[in-house]
């Protein structure tokens, strides 16, 4: 399935952003932390970058702890979100695409977060990300990519969706196109006179394809978990946090 949109912030527009925190369901305390705690741990004394950094779910709790944190981002409904929050105007944002936009000054981390590798639709984009992720970091620096394993695993041959949240205000539903290494996430929400159908493209990925991606970039491996609490990394890991270094001194 081929979608397409003519809204100037992609698949991330008006109506996705005016719901997206609540809808994610991701924005508590108990799901911010240890992320905020991983990724503060590999900052160090240094900066920190993230890639779509979207209403700020992530950014603003690292600032917090004292980093620095410039962001990218494409869709100007989200930043506008971000904006509205308690420190979010202070944050230094830039508006373009991930995967080639350019920031001044190097970073100890950069960091890519709630799937949002898959955004980009391309493997050429995912390995354009990498290598600008690298590019953006110091010596010694990390690139930290959150994303979901493809649940190929419950998809029964032939098949095409597997539910992935079913409530009384939401449905979720992905559309796989196993040939093509495509997916669709489906949204139906309800509730308050509200009815409404979104759809969103991705490509999934796979860790060893990363991996790959990384090694193109003149990154290596240097942890892989099935969590951010550090949980193991297993196959029946329905997500995992990866973490790739550059080298230590300037090659």
């Amino acid at each position: 399935m081929t979608l397409e949109t003519d809204d100037p912030d992609g698949f991330f527009g008006e109506s996705v952003a005016a719901s997206y925190d609540s809808d994610s369901g991701n924005a508590e305390p108990g799901q911010v932390d240890p992320v905020v705690a991983c990724l503060a741990r590999l900052a160090g004394a240094g900066r920190a970058l993230e890639f779509g950094i979207g209403t700020g779910r992530i950014a603003l709790a690292l600032a917090r702890r004292g980093v620095p944190v410039h962001g990218i981002e494409l869709s100007r409904a989200m930043l506008a979100r971000l904006a509205e929050k308690p420190g979010g105007a202070e944050l230094e944002v830039t508006v373009g695409d991930f995967s080639s936009t350019v920031v001044p000054g190097r970073f100890t981390v950069v960091y890519l977060v709630f799937n949002t590798i898959m955004n980009l639709t391309t493997q050429d984009a995912q390995v354009d990300c990498f290598r600008n992720a690298a590019a953006h970091l110091a010596p010694g620096g990390s690139f930290v990519i959150e994303v979901m394993v493809p649940r190929l695993q419950r998809l029964p041959i032939g098949e095409r969706f597997v539910p992935f949240h079913v409530g009384a205000q939401h449905w979720g539903i992905d559309e796989y196109d196993v040939v093509n290494q495509g997916l669709v996430s489906h949204h139906v929400r309800f509730g308050a006179g509200r009815q409404e159908r979104t759809a969103v493209p991705f490509r999934y990925v796979w860790p060893a394809e990363l991996d790959l991606m990384a090694r193109l970039a003149g990154m290596t491996l240097s942890g892989r978990w099935g969590g951010w609490r550090g949980e193991p990394f297993t196959a029946s890991s329905a997500s995992h946090v990866s973490v790739w270094s550059t080298p230590a001194t300037p090659g």
